[in-house]
């Protein structure tokens, strides 16, 4: 069967930086070795980072979320912690996205880079009820007959409430939800 994991937005911005919340640096032992498992069954890794520009206050986003983060080229637009280790490592792919989930234009890239026979995809990262929610349905879109599984014990929202109601529409769009604490 071929497998992928996908880290949504595990940076420093949304960890510890400007936009960081406590609950989302306790996801990063879980994540590290979830990685480690994918890549040493053989399974590719997807790691989707945030990517804003100097003029991101003047964006719709900006201008809806205006604080500073996850600009190009800075500290806070790297992976958190032990995760920036998987920076540069085969099986890994890195996608750099503008906006919530990956442009569609970077998912024919990506699809076409992993081949259209995934059966199953594995979302974990963070803010669930913003990146995460809009990736899973990307990726949904894209591989239609794959199992989508978000991995609830893997992601967080700085919102509990948000993210047990996102958890819930995912659930409805047929999104596998798995070690859910509720």
């Amino acid at each position: 069967m071929k497998k992928l994991l996908v880290v949504i937005d595990y940076q420093r911005d949304f960890v510890d930086g400007t936009l960081g919340f406590e609950k989302a640096k306790t996801l990063e032992q879980g994540i590290y070795d979830k990685v480690n498992k994918y890549l040493k069954n053989g399974d590719k890794v997807v790691f989707t980072y945030d990517t804003h520009c100097e003029e991101y206050l003047q964006t719709r986003e900006g201008r809806n979320l205006p604080v500073v983060h996850c600009i190009k080229d800075t500290n806070g637009h790297k992976l958190y912690g032990k995760i920036n280790d998987f920076s540069n490592l085969e099986n890994t792919l890195h996608y750099e996205k503008e906006g919530f989930g990956i442009s569609p234009k970077d998912m024919i890239k990506l699809a076409s880079e992993l081949g259209e026979d995934i059966e199953e995809i594995e979302i974990v990262g963070v803010v669930t009820n913003i990146c995460v929610i809009s990736n899973a349905v990307l990726f949904q879109t894209q591989y239609r007959n794959a199992d989508i599984i978000v991995d609830a014990s893997l992601c967080t929202s700085f919102d509990d409430a948000l993210h047990e109601k996102t958890l819930d529409v995912m659930e409805g769009l047929q999104v596998k939800v798995i070690n859910r604490g509720k």
